[in-house]
């Protein structure tokens, strides 16, 4: 007959395994990172916000599909060109097929539902970037700047696919696109030069706040021939002044949390910002 001891053992053992159970599940089954939760988020709730219908809801849930599937697909490559199968490879696997399978039906219903496939325009041409991203994923390279600004610039094209399920014109959903591309590609540099600067490495400043003024200057022209609204300007000079107070030393942030967290606020604010403009026509 067991004693108390060896069953309370067994039990405690159980326990710690149920949880260590679930601690994997979660490190599996949803990315860690908290800016690619923001950049993938803000060019569907921006689309939605612009042009609510069904169809849109349809290629959102796809695309938060995919996001999701990328995470678990990553793991699998890795275990995969390793050659070995760990504990989590399975379960990667299978969080992995069920999210590709989300996706597909999500967008096989957006296709049965579109009077026309316009929409899928900007997925096509956003196809090659999120290749480049695949391969590096399959190369665990994904931290790389090329898939990370690749990464992001094709996820940003989905706020046009959702607009123009609507009937908005090509020039306003690629406009949405521009103003996506114009707000991650200085904001993945900026983070990426804040945590260098963080860890005490050298990171190249003028080159990002270069590029700010580089797509502030493009939105303003945008704005200028009517493609996008005056209020989407205004919020990347505020990005601007953003990069240059995170790069002076009124800056306290003293953790990448800390930046991640404000990034996702910087991000809300430039989405208010372009759907406001559009409602408002500013």
């Amino acid at each position: 007959m067991q004693s108390v001891s060896q069953f309370q053992e067994q039990t405690a053992s159980k326990s710690g395994w149920r949880q260590n159970h679930r601690v994997r599940l979660k490190s599996v089954a949803l990315p860690v990172e908290h800016g690619g939760w923001g950049l993938s988020l803000e060019p569907v709730v921006l689309g939605l916000l612009i042009a609510p219908s069904l169809l849109g809801l349809f290629l959102a849930m796809a695309t938060l599909a995919a996001f999701l599937a990328r995470h678990p697909l990553k793991l699998f490559m890795a275990d995969r060109r390793r050659g070995r199968r760990f504990a989590r490879t399975p379960v990667a696997e299978r969080f992995a097929l069920l999210y590709i399978l989300a996706a597909s039906f999500s967008l096989l219903a957006a296709l049965k539902t579109a009077s026309s496939y316009e929409f899928l325009l900007p997925l096509v041409l956003a196809a090659p970037l999120a290749l480049i991203q695949l391969i590096y994923d399959r190369l665990s390279r994904s931290r790389a700047l090329l898939p990370e600004l690749a990464g992001a610039t094709a996820m940003a094209a989905i706020a046009s696919s959702i607009v123009l399920v609507c009937g908005l014109s090509r020039g306003v959903a690629f406009g949405l696109w521009a103003i996506l591309a114009a707000r991650v590609v200085p904001t993945i540099l900026y983070v990426r030069a804040r945590l260098r600067k963080l860890h005490g490495q050298q990171a190249t400043t003028a080159t990002v706040l270069a590029i700010h003024a580089v797509a502030f200057v493009a939105a303003l022209m945008l704005a200028w021939i009517k493609l996008i609204p005056f209020l989407t300007v205004v919020a990347l000079l505020i990005l601007l002044a953003r990069a240059l107070v995170g790069f002076s030393s009124y800056d306290h942030a003293k953790s990448a949390k800390q930046i991640g967290i404000r990034e996702l606020g910087f991000g809300a604010m430039t989405v208010v910002a372009v759907a406001l403009g559009h409602y408002l026509n500013l």
